[in-house]
C-alpha cells in the first residue's frame, strides 16, 4: 500500500502553523501577530490582483499571436495558489505565497512541470482549415441558406438529385 502524502500535510500544516502563532505571539503579543496576518491577507490580495490581471493579458496576447500558452497558463495556477496561501491565515503558507509571487521561482516551477508535461496544440492555420487575421482556428465555414434558395423539388438536371430518380 502506497504512502500518501496529502493526509500528512493535512495534519501537519496546521500543527505547524499554530506553532508558529505560538512562537511569535511571544514575543511580539497577541494584537501585533494578528495585525500581521491581516496585512499578509491583504498584500496577498493584493499581489494576486496585479499579476494576475498582467498574466491575463500575456496569455491573450499569446493566444492572438496563434501560440500556445502553456507557460503563462502555469505562472497563473502558481499566482493563484500563491493568493488562496496568502490569505490563509499563518506565517507558513505566507512564506510559500510570496515565493510564489516571485518571478523566478515561478519559472523554475515551469522548468520542472513543462518535462513532465505535454501540451497538444500548434499553428491555428495548420491542416488547410480557415483562419481569421489574429491567427486563430474558425474551423470549418458555414452557409446560410434563406428559404428562398432552398426548395424539395430541385433541378433534374442537378448532379445531387437521387440515383432513384430520373
Amino acid at each position: 500500500m502506497r504512502f500518501s502524502i496529502v493526509p500528512f500535510l493535512l495534519l501537519a500544516i496546521p500543527l505547524a502553523e499554530i506553532a508558529m502563532f505560538v512562537v511569535v505571539g511571544s514575543q511580539i503579543g497577541v494584537f501585533p501577530t494578528l495585525g500581521l496576518v491581516l496585512v499578509t491577507a491583504i498584500a496577498g490580495s493584493i499581489l494576486l490582483r496585479i499579476q494576475g490581471f498582467g498574466v491575463v493579458r500575456r496569455i491573450q496576447e499569446t493566444m492572438n499571436e496563434g501560440g500556445v500558452p502553456g507557460r503563462d497558463l502555469v505562472h497563473g495556477m502558481m499566482i493563484m495558489v500563491a493568493g488562496v496561501l496568502l490569505l490563509t491565515p499563518g506565517f507558513i503558507t505566507d512564506t510559500l505565497g510570496f515565493l510564489l509571487f516571485v518571478p523566478a521561482i515561478r519559472d523554475a516551477g515551469w522548468k520542472f512541470l513543462r518535462s513532465r508535461i505535454v501540451i497538444l496544440g500548434g499553428p491555428a492555420s495548420a491542416g488547410g482549415r480557415h483562419a481569421n487575421p489574429h491567427g486563430r482556428d474558425t474551423g470549418p465555414q458555414t452557409i446560410d441558406l434563406s428559404a428562398d434558395d432552398y426548395s424539395e423539388s430541385g433541378d433534374e438536371n442537378s448532379p445531387w438529385r437521387k440515383p432513384d430518380r430520373e
